[in-house]
C-alpha cells in the first residue's frame, strides 16, 4: 500500500511538472490586429475596446483553463502590408495561439493565409467578403456575410422603400464593396428591379461629382453606396449639394460616428445594414451596452460587439478544447455549432460562417435608429 501511494505521489509531481504549466501557468496569447489609425480608425478603436473587454472580463474570473489571457495588440494602419507585417509578429516572435482581427475583408484576405499557414487560429468579426473563410479550416469568423447583406438591402430597397431602381456607387478597391455591390445588383434585379447606373470609385478618392452627375440624370428610386464611413460622408455631402433627394442606403461600413459628424443632414433619411443595435430589449445585449458604456464612456457599435463576440467565441473554443494548442482550439471552434453573443444568436455553416439576423438602421434625426430585423 505505501508502495502504491509513494507511485501516486510521483505520479501527481510529474504531472504537475509538466502538464498544468501547459495550462495554468503564464499565459495564453492572442494577437489582435486592427486598424486604430488611419482613415477607418473608428473602426479599429471599436475593434480593440470590444476585444479588450472580453478579455478582461474573462481575466476577471479566473481567466481560462487557468491562465491569464494576454492579449497583444498590433495596429495596421489600414495598410496591407502592415497588416501581414503584424499577423508575422504575432506568431513568429509573440508565438500567439491565435488571432483576433482582419477588421476589413481586405485586411482579413491578407492575414488569413498567413496564420493558415501557420496553423494559428484566426477569428475575425467584421471581414464579409465570402472568400475570408475559403482561405482554409483555421478561419473562423461571427459576422453575416457580403452575399447575405446586399440582398439583405436589395429586398429592403425594393418591398419597404418600393424603389424600382436603383443606382450603385462601389469603390472598386475595396473586397468588402465590390462584393455587396455584386450582391446587391443581383438580387434587385432578380426581384424585378432595374439598375439603371453603375459608377465606381477608389477608397481616398474626395471629388465624386461626375459619378453623382450622372447617377442624378438617371433619376434612380434609390442610390446603393457600400463604401465604409470616410468615403461615405463626402459622397453624401456632394449628393444633396447636387439636388441629389432619394434616399441612399449601405452595409456595415456606415457605422461610424464620424458618418452622422461629417454628413450630418446628408445622411438624413439613409438605411444601412448592421450586426448589432444597442437598442435591442435582450438582457444579454443590455448588460453589455451598459458596461461597455460605463468603461469607454460611450455606447457601442456594432465593430466592438463583433469584435467582443469573436473573443468571446475565441476564448469559449480553447475553454472546449481544453488546451492551448491551436490545432486543438480549430477542431474544438469547428464542433460548436452554435453560439450566442451580443449581436445574436448564429448557427455555423460548413465554411465556419455564421447564419444569423441583420438589422436595418436609419439616420433620423440626427441619430442612428433601429428600423427592423431581417432574419436569414
Amino acid at each position: 500500500m505505501k508502495h502504491f501511494v509513494k507511485i501516486l505521489i510521483i505520479a501527481l509531481v510529474i504531472f504537475s511538472l509538466f502538464v498544468l504549466p501547459l495550462q495554468a501557468a503564464g499565459t495564453i496569447k492572442i494577437g489582435g490586429i486592427f486598424p486604430i489609425t488611419g482613415p477607418v480608425a473608428t473602426f479599429g478603436i471599436s475593434c480593440a475596446n470590444g476585444a479588450k473587454m472580453a478579455v478582461e472580463e474573462a481575466n476577471a474570473k479566473g481567466g481560462v483553463l487557468g491562465s491569464k489571457i494576454e492579449l497583444i495588440i498590433e495596429d495596421d494602419q489600414y495598410k496591407l502590408e502592415e497588416a501581414a507585417n503584424a499577423a508575422k509578429k504575432l506568431i513568429e516572435r509573440d508565438k500567439v495561439v491565435a488571432i483576433v482581427g482582419g477588421v476589413t475583408s481586405s485586411e482579413a484576405l491578407t492575414i488569413g493565409p498567413i496564420a493558415q499557414s501557420s496553423k494559428v487560429v484566426l477569428v475575425t468579426g467584421t471581414a464579409t467578403n465570402p472568400k475570408v473563410t475559403q482561405v482554409g479550416d483555421f478561419i473562423f469568423r461571427v459576422c453575416f456575410l457580403d452575399d447575405f447583406q446586399g440582398e439583405v438591402m436589395a429586398n429592403f430597397a425594393y418591398k419597404n422603400l418600393k424603389a424600382k431602381t436603383a443606382a450603385v456607387l462601389t469603390a472598386v478597391t475595396s473586397d468588402y464593396s465590390k462584393g455587396l455591390a455584386d450582391a446587391f445588383k443581383k438580387k434587385f434585379a432578380a426581384l424585378g428591379g432595374k439598375i439603371v447606373a453603375d459608377e465606381s470609385y477608389s477608397e481616398g478618392d474626395t471629388d465624386f461629382r461626375a459619378q453623382l452627375t450622372k447617377i442624378k440624370a438617371l433619376k434612380p428610386d434609390f442610390v446603393f453606396v457600400p463604401g465604409y464611413y470616410s468615403d461615405v460622408a463626402p459622397i453624401l455631402n456632394q449628393a444633396r449639394e447636387l439636388g441629389i433627394t432619394v434616399p441612399f442606403g449601405g452595409g456595415d461600413g456606415w457605422d461610424s460616428p464620424e458618418l452622422l459628424k461629417q454628413a450630418a443632414k446628408a445622411a438624413e433619411g439613409c438605411f444601412y445594414s448592421n450586426h448589432f443595435t444597442p437598442d435591442a430589449k435582450d438582457l444579454l445585449v443590455q448588460t453589455f451596452v451598459k458596461n461597455y458604456t460605463k468603461k469607454y464612456g460611450m455606447a457601442p457599435d456594432a465593430l466592438a460587439a463583433l469584435k467582443y463576440d469573436a473573443m468571446k467565441f475565441l476564448l469559449e473554443g480553447i475553454k472546449k478544447a481544453g488546451s492551448a494548442d491551436p490545432v486543438k482550439i480549430k477542431e474544438a471552434l469547428a464542433s460548436m455549432k452554435t453560439f450566442r453573443g451580443v449581436t445574436g444568436s448564429m448557427t455555423f455553416d460548413a465554411n465556419r460562417n455564421p447564419i444569423k439576423s441583420a438589422f436595418i438602421l436609419q439616420i433620423k434625426d440626427g441619430k442612428v435608429v433601429y428600423y427592423t430585423t431581417v432574419k436569414p
